[in-house]
């Protein structure tokens, strides 16, 4: 999808942390950090509300569920 350039602006982090997401991205198919993180916001604000409060209040996923989330990246090609 492409996006106009007037559209766009530039997001800081910290650059630790833009190295590790970057190797945390080899051979997933993202083509670069911003796509993934673009990728991860519109995730994160397309979440309804109430998810939005149970992951502030710190919930946690059991480790059933964790398996269950790696096997399924791993089957989309993001692991």
């Amino acid at each position: 999808m492409a996006h106009d350039p007037s559209e766009m602006v530039t997001l800081k982090i910290p650059r630790p942390l833009y190295e590790r997401l970057s190797q945390l991205i080899e051979g997933t198919g993202f083509r670069s950090v911003t796509e993934f993180a673009v990728y991860v916001l519109r995730d994160l604000a397309s979440m309804p509300p109430a998810e939005k409060a149970v992951r502030r209040a710190g919930a946690r996923l059991s480790e059933e569920e964790l398996k269950a989330v790696r096997a399924r990246l791993r089957e989309l090609g993001y692991l």
